[in-house]
């Protein structure tokens, strides 16, 4: 835990520098900011990983600005209609979005046109978190572990369903490489959300899944769902007994990261305002009790 705090340290100090340094001189004789609510929008609806980590977020982030976070959720399209909300959205700094791997990293380069350009249209506000998926199973599979989900597709190619937040999303992306690199061929269900693949995972329409840890934590710990293996590098202290993929699949990783974005164009003051009232809500012991080691 010690590790992964001075981890996060050093990256919310050095995202807190790089906006530091973006605020000119005459930043703080512009006004008072924030003077009312601050919406986040969150591009995929709730009960998704991205979801979760801005509603852990919202009550220290609105003690911190002294003024109230309003969390909507803009479900669709593997999160690129909701991160067109808020590429259209005005730049005063009273609506900012959730951003994660998939919809900043990936979308861009699994969709022709998402109608919006990540590396112009929006501003980076902060960094909050970089996690892990898990891949989980219904309780009813033929198999019971990675091992044998890979022997067992290997054996029934094509029989494997597996789904997702969205087709091009980063599940999505990472079990199609684990799935090249172990040699089986599947058939991938998508969704719009984690909530709806956890449900249809529940109910045996699917037999695999992969999302954020924080979506399927609940479902996991309830005994509702198996947990086959997590996608970081090494085996993690939040479920000890879970293999790696890389145990079986050498090399094999992928992590993802959350955080915060705005419009183009946001003041660079109110962009240091965020970005401090972000990391100030991470670093309370509230946000260090509600996000996950």
């Amino acid at each position: 835990m010690d590790d992964r705090l001075n981890q996060r340290r050093k990256v919310l100090r050095a995202a807190g520098a790089a906006a530091m340094l973006a605020a000119p001189s005459w930043a703080w004789s512009q006004g008072a900011y924030p003077n009312r609510p601050i919406k986040i929008l969150v591009p995929f609806p709730p009960g998704n990983t991205i979801d979760i980590m801005a509603r852990m977020l919202q009550i220290p982030m609105a003690a911190s600005l002294g003024q109230s976070i309003v969390v909507e959720n803009i479900g669709g399209a593997g999160g690129r209609i909701g991160t067109a909300a808020i590429v259209r959205a005005n730049p005063d700094g009273y609506t900012i979005g959730a951003g994660q791997s998939g919809t900043l990293w990936v979308q861009p380069h699994t969709t022709k046109d998402p109608s919006y350009d990540v590396t112009k249209d929006l501003t980076r506000i902060a960094l909050t978190v970089r996690n892990f998926n898990v891949l989980v199973r219904n309780n009813n599979t033929p198999f019971n572990n990675l091992a044998e989900m890979i022997a067992w597709s290997r054996s029934n190619p094509g029989k494997l369903t597996y789904g997702s937040n969205g087709e091009g999303g980063f599940p999505h992306l990472w079990f199609e490489e684990m799935a090249k690199l172990a040699g089986i061929k599947f058939t991938y269900v998508p969704y719009k959300g984690a909530a709806q693949v956890a449900t249809d995972l529940i109910s045996g329409q699917i037999m695999v899944a992969g999302d954020g840890v924080s979506a399927m934590v609940p479902y996991i710990n309830n005994n509702q769902m198996k947990l086959l293996a997590v996608t970081n590098e090494a085996r993690v202290s939040q479920f000890p007994d879970a293999p790696a993929i890389a145990e079986s699949l050498p090399g094999f990783a992928a992590n993802g990261d959350f955080g915060y974005v705005g419009p183009a164009k946001m003041q660079p003051e109110h962009v240091r305002v965020l970005n401090k009232a972000i990391n100030d809500a991470i670093m309370s012991s509230e946000g260090q009790a509600r996000l996950p080691g």
